[in-house]
């Protein structure tokens, strides 16, 4: 099963939570923070949202880190995603 954003909206997948700190200590799940880096697996088109033009700065393959608490997450096939307003994304990472 495919998924093909909407408008200003991009699908990611959360990169792996640290499983130990720079001290060297392994944390459990409960311990784990949730991970604002991920993965940008689909863009959707752009166009007008709220009005407005809105160009599309991700590509995907792209690497970002993206507001704490935002976007939906979805589970399709086993699979955990999120998907997220572009305007939610805070910064590519190179």
């Amino acid at each position: 099963m495919t998924v093909k954003p909407l408008f200003d909206r991009v699908v990611i997948r959360n990169c792996e939570a640290e499983e130990t700190t720079k001290g060297g200590l392994i944390l459990t799940s409960a311990a784990k923070e949730k991970p604002q880096m991920a993965e940008v697996l689909a863009v959707g088109p752009g166009g007008m949202v709220d009005g407005k033009e809105v160009a599309m700065a991700v590509k995907v393959g792209q690497k970002i880190i993206y507001s704490k608490y935002a976007g939906t997450e979805v589970k399709l096939d086993g699979e955990e995603y999120i998907i997220v307003r572009q305007s939610d994304i805070l910064a590519i990472v190179e």
